[in-house]
């Protein structure tokens, strides 16, 4: 069992004697952003660094030193504008800013960079696949994505995240219960009735906020049917995606 690093609570003379050319790098990205009225507007920060943990425990079981990078929070967001403390920058920002990262981590010897990724905003998407189209042409340190709008990544989610009907809903309201239900508002998302619109579905009719999709208090799925023992499987299941896409990079031996 390798150990697994968080580059915060290093020293620099720390990282400067890590096995850094055998390091493997997670950058948990999530968002400041709308979740109902139930969750903390970092709810994506949250679900998008347990994930980050939970892949780096799977790859240092299987023998590969982990640096966790503290988690990027602020990306575009304009789904989630009508609401109050949503926070957006642009997809530019966000491209150029992977891109900054991925060329220090360069410099530093690092082996890759994989994106732990819970914020599915379309530009904020489309800005992490251009980061990668960008850093291989620059021939930076790889950087890996596993998308979870795509094949084969997101059929391992559950139903409701299949449905698209998954912002707030019983999908990330789980993992938020089980990783910090401190900070859930218990008794408002008891309250909440199930909101099955389709958040896929509307960005492809044209829709552009939660508000138009049909999400007037910013939330989409079914809050009330959360629970922290789902939130913990969905969590193991998000670890191994992020495993298996960098051993698909790499392959199994560390």
């Amino acid at each position: 069992m390798m150990p697994v690093h968080e580059l915060a609570q290093l020293t620099w003379e720390e990282v400067r004697d890590l096995d850094r050319g055998r390091t493997l790098v997670v950058l948990p990205v999530g968002a400041i952003e709308a979740h109902g009225p139930h969750l903390p507007l970092d709810s994506d920060v949250v679900i998008a660094t347990a994930m980050a943990r939970a892949g780096a425990a799977r790859l240092a079981a299987r023998g590969h030193g982990v640096l966790i990078l503290p988690a990027l929070a602020y990306t575009a967001a304009q789904f989630g504008s009508d609401f109050h403390g949503t926070l957006s920058i642009s997809g530019i920002t966000v491209t150029a800013l992977i891109v900054d990262l991925a060329r220090s981590l360069t410099d530093q010897d690092f082996r890759l960079l994989v994106i732990a990724n819970a914020h599915l905003d379309p530009e904020h998407l489309t800005a992490l696949h251009e980061a990668v189209k960008l850093g291989r042409a620059d021939t930076l340190v790889p950087i890996i994505f596993p998308d979870l709008t795509r094949k084969p990544w997101g059929s391992r989610l559950g139903e409701e995240f299949r449905s698209g009907a998954c912002h707030a809903g019983q999908f990330e309201s789980s993992i938020v219960l089980s990783e910090q239900p401190e900070r859930v508002r218990e008794h408002v998302r008891r309250s909440l009735t199930p909101n099955p619109r389709s958040l896929s579905d509307a960005i492809k009719d044209g829709k552009r906020t939660f508000r138009e999709a049909g999400g007037a208090r910013a939330y989409f799925g079914d809050p009330a049917a959360a629970s922290a023992e789902e939130g913990r499987r969905t969590i193991d299941v998000l670890g191994g995606i992020l495993e298996e896409a960098v051993l698909a990079e790499i392959g199994t031996a560390p």
